[in-house]
């Protein structure tokens, strides 16, 4: 009985022992997004510009508050994304200042839920083409924003959004290829 006992302890303590559970890694999860294929959207508007096409749709809104302005949505619904574009004519100098302190405005308006805004100057004088790009780090309600003009006629303004509560970690990686097709509108804009 007594070497019963002993086997059964002796059983229980080899088996018993054993290391300790080493929890797994963190796994991240690995989005890849297609290359981009852009191509000129150049319909019945006064400028064009490239757009990607996995952009879903364009949606046109005419503004009410003036005739010579408008909003497009460019839609990427697998990105649960949308990058609205409002354009404006402009109508002398007064209003310009205006259109420019409003796009300022807006982005600065971010700086409560932003850890940091970026600025990025843009200037392309062939196409008389001058702006601001705004990258905005951390849980803002927008990513990205920009604004353009040739500073005579024409003014252009965009935002990036998602259909989601804001989390920068997990829109990071939609927001930064996003960021790519806004840049690529801020280069390719014609005006007319």
């Amino acid at each position: 009985m007594r070497q019963l006992i002993i086997i059964l302890l002796t059983f229980v303590i080899l088996t018993s022992c054993g290391s300790d559970p080493i929890p797994k890694p963190k796994g991240y999860l690995r989005l890849e997004y297609p290359q981009a294929d852009y191509k000129t959207y150049n319909q019945d508007l006064p400028f064009a510009f490239d757009r990607n096409m996995l952009s879903d749709t364009i949606i046109y809104k005419p503004l009410q508050d003036d005739v010579k302005s408008f909003g497009l949505n460019i839609e990427y619904k697998k990105l649960k994304g949308t990058i609205y574009l409002t354009y404006k004519a402009i109508d002398g100098q007064e209003r310009l200042i205006k259109y420019l302190k409003n796009a300022q405005n807006f982005t600065q308006e971010h700086t409560k839920k932003a850890d940091a805004i970026e600025e990025v100057v843009w200037e392309n004088p062939v196409n008389k083409v001058y702006g601001m790009f705004y990258e905005v780090g951390g849980n803002a309600a927008s990513q990205s924003q920009f604004y353009i003009t040739d500073s005579i006629n024409h003014f252009l303004t965009g935002s990036l959004y998602f259909y989601a509560k804001p989390n920068y970690d997990s829109i990071l990686p939609a927001a930064n290829y996003l960021q790519k097709d806004i840049k690529r509108i801020m280069e390719s804009v014609e005006w007319k």
